[in-house]
């Protein structure tokens, strides 16, 4: 039979057992942050109806799923989590309980190319309050504390949650009388960051078609900093789009002190805009202030008509998305995931030293059972091979068994990052190495 050659398709990511572990593991710190506020966990098919998932899509989405025929149904791979969402929350609706909180992780898939840091299948983390009619304000107002938490909790210390409201944007626009073109000058002034207001003006006069004392008005717009809403008061009274995302931003902003957000890890920033026609309200970036380059880290905003295709009701919901494929590769490349912490499939290896295997068993069973993530070792292999598989793996304690630990009841203990070897009963080594490994545990996923 001929061999083929294995490989993995470009813009899909496989990782090694040790980083797979380093995943896992934000992906659990992320699960109980969002269980910590109430979102109760959701999983939807990866393969849906085309019709269903591109029913708001068109243009760029249609250009990237990926779409297939199975005999008589034409089927597409979800591109994001929250179609799926929008789709569940119209078929449960009668059995769903509003607010709606739920969190989703999982893989999507594109078909745009692949680039460094890009990727065609990827890992996205969401959560979305869904309302049923009305939505209070003070759910755009918690997302903050939630984004603060969760990167607090992987170790992130200098990261900023950048906020602000689709209607101060809208209402400004109108003021102005560009309603009509707020799209494209969206679009444009999104490039800030990357090109400066200088080249930022030039695009908005030469192909957007703003006058020069247009374009000024909006760069000078955009440039308000300091007490942000102190200056947006200015502009009140002029349109009431405007006044009410005011109203909307101000209270996002007088929460956030209940809500437990420092105010270094908060910002005002008018020029985000979040996508042209699906936000409706409140928008929200995160960025990591020593790693610009990086761009948003977890973005996400308000809408108004969740489900607006699927259900006649009005679903308006709050929701934020960390793309986790992307940020778990741009953290490794910057060096930034903690290599202290344990990636190790098994907390303790036992190696028996005699023929009789029995009482390994029965301490392997009895670690397990105390919490301990225990590996029999039974290959027929030399000591130096035993002790190098452990130290390959970076599993830190080893067990030796053998005659006189048999017949004392009790076991060795070898803390291969120390060397200290203790023999003790298996009482004694589980607890141990429980207190060993929550040691280890202690530090932080990520390391600035």
């Amino acid at each position: 039979m001929a061999q083929m050659k294995p490989r993995t398709l470009s813009g899909f990511m496989e990782l090694l057992p040790a980083p797979q572990q380093q995943m896992e593991r934000i992906m659990e710190i992320l699960r109980q942050t969002y269980s910590r506020y109430g979102f109760t966990p959701l999983d939807t098919p990866a393969i849906e109806s085309a019709e269903v998932l591109l029913a708001k899509g068109g243009g760029e989405t249609e250009k990237q799923i990926y779409r297939f025929q199975k005999g008589d149904s034409d089927l597409a791979l979800r591109f994001d989590l929250t179609v799926p969402l929008a789709k569940y929350v119209a078929l449960h609706y009668g059995e769903l309980t509003f607010p709606f909180r739920r969190y989703q992780i999982g893989k999507v898939y594109r078909g745009e190319r692949a680039q460094r840091g890009r990727f065609r299948e990827f890992y996205q983390a969401d959560i979305d309050i869904i309302g049923d009619g009305q939505l209070s304000i003070l759910n755009e107002a918690e997302i903050p504390a939630i984004i603060y938490e969760t990167f607090s909790r992987l170790g992130l210390k200098r990261f900023q949650i950048r906020v602000n409201n689709r209607k101060i944007l809208n209402g400004f626009y109108a003021m102005q009388g560009l309603s009509e073109r707020s799209g494209d000058i969206m679009r444009t002034v999104d490039k800030l960051d990357k090109i400066g207001p200088d080249k930022v003006r030039v695009l908005l006069t030469e192909d957007v078609g703003l006058t020069a004392e247009q374009a000024d008005e909006i760069l000078k717009f955009m440039a308000i900093d300091g007490d942000v809403l102190a200056a947006l008061g200015q502009y009140r009274g002029r349109n009431e789009v405007f006044d009410t995302g005011l109203d909307e931003l101000a209270a996002v902003v007088e929460n956030l002190s209940n809500f437990g957000v420092p105010t270094e890890n908060f910002a005002v920033d008018l020029t985000i805009a979040r996508g042209l026609d699906y936000y409706t309200g409140t928008v929200y970036e995160t960025m990591l202030l020593d790693h610009p380059e990086i761009g948003s880290v977890c973005s996400g905003g308000r809408y108004d008509n969740l489900a607006g295709y699927y259900i006649d009701k009005p679903l308006p919901g709050v929701g934020i998305s960390i793309g986790l494929t992307r940020l778990f590769y741009v953290l490794g490349e910057q060096g930034m995931l903690n290599p202290a912490l344990p990636t190790a499939p098994a907390d303790a290896l036992i190696l028996p030293m005699t023929s009789d295997l029995g009482p390994a068993i029965r301490l392997a069973t009895a670690l397990r059972a105390d919490g301990i993530r225990t590996q029999l070792y039974t290959e027929a292999k030399k000591f130096k091979a035993k002790m190098s598989y452990a130290d390959k793996l970076g599993i830190p304690y080893v067990l030796f068994l053998g005659e006189d630990e048999i017949a004392q009841g009790k076991c060795s203990v070898k803390d291969l990052r120390t060397g200290v070897q203790e023999t003790v009963s298996p009482e004694e080594a589980a607890e141990k190495i429980a207190a060993g490994i929550a040691a280890l545990n202690e530090g932080p996923v990520i390391v600035e």
